[in-house]
């Protein structure tokens, strides 16, 4: 019987290439069979193996460079005058046009100064000091004050108009929920401070609110970005800027004739962590793979922001108030539950919450 030929121990073996047919690379490079058939037969922009079947075959270099003159043409140039290039050639030509535009985006930066920035909220300006924020949006803006609330925004200019602090480019406002009318401490805050832009970051709203508040020029962000796409935001805020006319128009909103005092009631038990701490408490490292820590503090977040809100639309919505002080009630106890589930959770990580 005979036997079959094995390799001998050590033995390397060569394998053959790949090759791909003509339908194969038109998928890979993302473009027409028909453009790459006429790139080959009319131009000879490529010269792929041909089986005697009459199929052509395109090895890896081929694919390469295949790629390259789709590049280039994107960028402009004619399939002629590319197709009598070596490949090297057509490398050294995209290499030019990369130094290019990192040219034009080196000058551009050079050029554009930060957004200057006034963040009210604490959660959201010690958000802004983390690292995947500050890797896509760090160099575009420079916090220039930071507060927990408005009022405290207003008071402070005093202190920077005596020091002759220029005015900032955007206010940018963390609220629990946005209601029917923009409250006065936000035109007044935009105002002292000469602000161009407003941007509102919330958690919960109706349609007619947030239409109210697009009226009047502001840009909403939903505070459910994760801290890449805060960075994006914040990234979009700066390019919003420089699209901006120099004046724009104030925050408008109707003002309630009378201050209602339970519009800022709070349950009868308070928070225990406020905004500030549970973004901390989210931001910790966690001995748990599935990361439940982070996401108990961030439902606590929300429960407690949803709180406000509720308490917020009772004071607002007259016709409704009785609905809203028991969703109000009902997320109280909601929010000392998570509470005590959040103490849970740090006692297991070893975490301290003083």
């Amino acid at each position: 019987m005979p036997k079959h030929k094995q390799n001998a121990p050590g033995a390397r073996v060569t394998p053959q290439a790949p090759r791909f047919r003509s339908a194969a690379v038109a998928r890979m490079t993302l473009m027409p069979v028909a453009t790459l058939r006429v790139w080959e037969q009319r131009y000879q922009a490529v010269r792929p193996a041909t089986k005697a079947s009459g199929h052509r075959l395109y090895d890896m270099a081929d694919i390469q460079r295949v790629l390259l003159l789709r590049q280039l043409t994107k960028q402009g140039h004619a399939i002629s005058s590319l197709a009598p290039l070596q490949t090297e050639q057509l490398h050294a030509l995209t290499r030019q046009h990369a130094g290019i535009a990192q040219d034009i985006q080196l000058q551009n930066k050079k050029r554009e100064e930060p957004l200057r920035l006034v963040v009210v909220g604490q959660a959201l300006a010690e958000r802004l000091r983390r690292p995947a924020v500050i890797q896509h949006a760090g160099a575009l803006i420079d916090v220039a004050a930071e507060f927990a609330t408005l009022a405290e925004a207003v008071q402070a200019t005093r202190v920077a108009r005596r020091r002759h602090v220029r005015g900032v480019d955007a206010l940018i406002w963390q609220s629990p929920g946005l209601q029917s009318s923009a409250p006065p401490e936000l035109e007044a805050v935009r105002a002292a401070w000469a602000a161009s832009q407003v941007a509102v970051v919330y958690r919960f709203s109706g349609a007619a609110a947030r239409k109210v508040f697009s009226e009047t020029g502001a840009l909403l962000f939903r505070d459910q970005l994760n801290d890449q796409e805060l960075g994006g935001a914040l990234a979009s805020l700066a390019s919003h800027r420089s699209r901006q006319p120099e004046s724009t128009g104030s925050v408008r909103g109707k003002a309630p004739d009378e201050r209602v005092a339970s519009r800022n009631a709070v349950s009868a038990v308070p928070r225990r962590f406020d905004d500030a701490a549970l973004t901390a408490i989210a931001a910790l490292p966690s001995t748990s793979a599935c990361e439940c820590p982070r996401h108990v503090a961030e439902l606590l977040m929300q429960i407690a922001n949803f709180e406000s809100y509720s308490a917020d639309c009772a004071s607002r919505n007259q016709e409704d108030s009785d609905l809203h002080s028991y969703l109000h009630q009902l997320t109280g106890v909601a929010r000392q539950l998570f509470e005590t589930a959040i103490e849970a959770v740090a006692l297991h990580e070893g975490l301290s919450l003083r």
